[in-house]
């Protein structure tokens, strides 16, 4: 199985025009340091992480790497242990260069680390993302077919940078397990879709929706499958309409929150904006 997930980390690496390699030296974390910074536009004095933290990490077998154009790195991801003891990594960071837009960089640097996981003797990674975000919905839920595990309300607090802004930083929490069989057929080069067009035909209800002024709109919905909308650009309307954006997190955490709260689970995400949510035992 190591050997196949290599493999398909190469063949990504290769089709991203990057070479990915295992970081611990201090100068190298440091560089790991300044390209979070420019991603998230914190500035030196608060990084996303330090480099004498990434170093100590990787002293006791945590995961750190990066990606790199030519001598240029242009993305890294580091991860830690989760309980109980190596049974996932949990991965923290990944980021990736703008510059580097369109060139896949960021599942090279997932299939890598999956292939090293594999190597580790862990089954699965986990990480935490903005369910508002949506391109990131569909690169972890269709492209990865990673599984939501919960929805996490203000998970970390207020961070100051440029993304997330004054935003409440809601997250959900995704396992991705290294062997499913819809991961390997990912990882291999076929997403997990759905079909919201048919899932419509067969009574998918709409429970969350942008409005015609661009806004929430909460639907009652019944039945078993809830289709649970998100905006095309959160990032660009929390710079240009943060009161409305704010709406959108407050709805999203109503509606998906609420559904999961409840029992309910992730089918997948229609890369149109939808969530596919299937209630337990819904008729």
């Amino acid at each position: 199985m190591t050997t196949a997930a290599w493999t398909d980390a190469e063949k990504a690496a290769a089709s991203a025009g990057v070479t990915i390699r295992s970081l611990d030296g201090i100068t190298d974390l440091e560089q790991v340091r300044r390209l979070y910074e420019r991603i998230w536009h914190t500035g030196a004095t608060n990084p996303p992480v330090t480099a004498d933290l990434l170093r100590a990490m990787a002293k006791v077998g945590s995961y750190v790497s990066g990606a790199y154009d030519g001598d240029e790195l242009v993305g890294a991801c580091f991860g830690f242990f989760a309980a109980p003891a190596r049974d996932a990594l949990h991965s923290h960071i990944a980021g990736v260069s703008e510059r580097m837009s369109g060139r896949h960089v960021g599942l090279a640097l997932k299939l890598h680390q999956r292939a090293w996981t594999l190597d580790a003797g862990a089954g699965a990674i986990t990480w935490t993302y903005d369910p508002l975000i949506r391109r990131n919905s569909w690169f972890n839920l269709g492209k990865l077919a990673a599984d939501v595990v919960e929805y996490l309300p203000d998970f970390y607090g207020p961070m100051d940078d440029d993304i997330n802004r004054a935003d409440p930083t809601d997250r959900v929490l995704v396992r991705w397990p290294l062997t499913a069989p819809a991961v390997l057929a990912a990882c291999a080069g076929t997403p997990r879709a759905t079909d919201v067009g048919r899932l419509r035909a067969a009574g998918a209800v709409v429970a969350l929706e942008a409005s015609a002024a661009g806004g929430p709109l909460v639907r009652p919905a019944y039945g078993r499958t809830a289709l649970v909308g998100v905006p095309p650009d959160i990032e660009g309307l929390r710079e240009q309409d943060p009161a409305c954006a704010g709406e959108w997190r407050e709805a999203l955490r109503e509606v998906l929150g609420g559904l999961l709260a409840g029992g309910a689970r992730v089918r997948g995400f229609d890369r149109s904006g939808w969530y596919v949510v299937d209630r337990q035992g819904a008729q």
